[in-house]
């Protein structure tokens, strides 16, 4: 009788199915890794070919390393680097290193950073300044920059960043990225947005003047000012840097300030009132020919764009006040003539007569407000005084003057009914104190209406620079010797209101 050999076989057929079902789940976790998850593993979770963990991320040139990127969520989550890349090892990238570790070991004396600090390093595009904060041990360190640059820098945009909300104690934006950036207030918010209250920020800026200064530390408005110093540069490109040290205000500490109260009045500071020394003086005396005077004048005027760097603004605005036609002063003066350093301003032409409005219709950059400055909100009457010596209309045109109401005027010109709005309320409602507004009023007359509401509103200090032609009865270019009776306003009561402006802050240039 032959012995049974079937049970033996049933069990050696059970291993064999159990082998091959033990390397099929290898094989799948190994392609999950790889191919789903990259070379990352979840920390605490189960992963092939990971490192030990006490392996240090800058240990040393061409070993292999782990190191910590932030997820999108603000986490952190450790991930395996094969190889350091060569850049490492150039004198290049070691000397910067030296740099931002002088710069760190300095912050960390003053108490502003410490080695377990949450930090971020902005538009950083090797990750010198991260290896040196890991180097000196503050490990939960990772920079952003577009391209990404592994295992220091993950790839996004300083103004989309990738991270939550508060997820970082100690920004440090270096390489003076802040100006080079495209949309400096988009830029400027997403870092308070990342920041936790009380955390910090340094920044590393060539602003120089303190125009600029203060412009820069308008665009970060949830932090205050802890320091500011000089330093040196890392190269000769950029000698001399202007450290500056903020802070996140915490909880209930920040309101931000609006000027949504009508009633509010608005300080300049003194900073902008010492600009005011450096510009052309007032003409004093009456020209008897404004308009050789204005050509004389033009030459003069000391632009605040040429006298400070604006670069640090996050938006930039032209209104154009009685602007008539699109190439009267938008192209003949302000685009050709005022300096913009390389900035492209937003154009807003506010005119009352409809016989220039077609003129704006395929225009790129500009919108036209078809409507009167004025005080408030309502209709006005629109009065314009032909000029029969001219046959093509635009010269011909004359300029047009706002009534409230008719009342007995025997002017033998055109009166139109148009509507008014109130200019310091739209004004307010359309721009920042953060924004660089460039104004020319040219209104016939109106300015001494619109010029006190702008002081009662506090619209005023919205106005970076003002160029304003103030009417008065001067003397006719026609006729020697006779006055104009269009205006009841004398010169003197003209250089009476450019003083005042002065006075109060505001850099207001003479304009016919």
């Amino acid at each position: 009788m032959e012995p049974n050999l079937g049970k033996p076989s049933f069990l050696r057929n059970i291993l064999v199915r159990l082998f091959l079902f033990c390397v099929f789940v290898i094989a799948l976790r190994f392609a999950y890794v790889v191919t789903i998850r990259g070379e990352s593993c979840d920390v605490g979770d189960f992963c092939f070919f990971s490192l030990p963990d006490n392996i240090d991320v800058v240990s040393g040139v061409g070993e292999v390393t782990k190191s910590t990127v932030i997820t999108s969520a603000g986490e952190s989550a450790p991930s395996k680097q094969k190889k350091i890349p060569d850049l490492w090892a150039t004198g290049g990238f070691q000397k910067s290193v030296q740099f931002y570790s002088s710069i760190f070991q300095d912050l960390m004396s003053e108490a502003f950073l410490s080695p377990n600090m949450k930090t971020l390093c902005v538009d950083t595009q090797t990750g010198a300044d991260v290896f040196a904060l890991r180097e000196l041990g503050v490990e939960d360190s990772i920079g952003i920059s577009k391209k990404g640059f592994k295992p220091l820098v993950v790839p996004g945009q300083g103004l989309k960043q990738p991270f939550s909300d508060s997820a970082f104690d100690f920004v440090f934006c270096g390489g003076v990225v802040v100006e080079k950036s495209p949309k400096l207030g988009n830029f400027a918010g997403e870092i308070q947005r990342t920041m936790k209250p009380e955390g910090f920020l340094v920044v590393h800026t060539g602003a120089n003047d303190t125009y600029s200064f203060e412009s820069l530390l308008g665009l970060f408005n949830s932090c205050k000012l802890v320091r500011s110093r000089d330093i040196d540069g890392l190269n000769s490109k950029m000698p001399f840097i202007r450290e500056v040290v903020l802070q996140k205000f915490g909880g209930e500490e920040f309101v931000e300030e609006k000027y949504g109260d009508s009633a509010k009045k608005c300080s300049v500071p003194s900073y902008k009132r010492d600009l005011i020394k450096k510009a052309e003086p007032l003409i004093e005396e009456e020209p008897k020919k404004p308009w050789i005077t204005l050509k004389r004048n033009a030459q003069k005027i000391k632009y605040l764009a040429s006298m400070v760097d604006i670069s640090f603004k996050p938006r930039y605005v032209y209104v154009d006040v009685g602007a008539r036609s699109y190439g009267s002063s938008i192209v003949s003066w302000f685009k050709k003539q005022y300096p913009k350093q390389n900035k492209t301003f937003e154009i807003y032409a506010i005119e009352a007569d409809k016989t220039f409005h077609g003129d704006y219709k395929l225009k790129k950059g500009v919108t036209l407000l078809p409507y009167a400055a004025w005080v408030r909100n309502e209709s006005l009457f629109f009065e314009i005084n032909e000029d029969p010596g001219h046959k093509e209309v635009e010269k011909g045109r004359g300029m047009g003057r706002i009534q409230p109401a008719l009342g007995g005027s025997t002017s033998s010109g055109n009166v139109d009914q148009i509507q008014g709005f109130d200019f310091a309320d739209w004004l307010k409602h359309s721009v920042t104190e953060r924004d660089y507004v460039v104004m020319k009023m040219d209104v016939e007359g109106t300015e001494f209406e619109l010029i006190p509401r702008l002081f009662e509103t506090g619209a005023i200090c919205l106005i970076d620079e003002l160029f304003l032609e103030c009417h008065y009865n001067r003397w006719q270019k026609c006729c020697p010797g006779e006055r104009s009776a269009k205006y009841e306003k004398t010169y003197g009561q003209c250089l009476d209101l450019f003083t005042s402006l002065r006075k109060s802050g505001v850099l207001v240039h003479q304009w016919w």
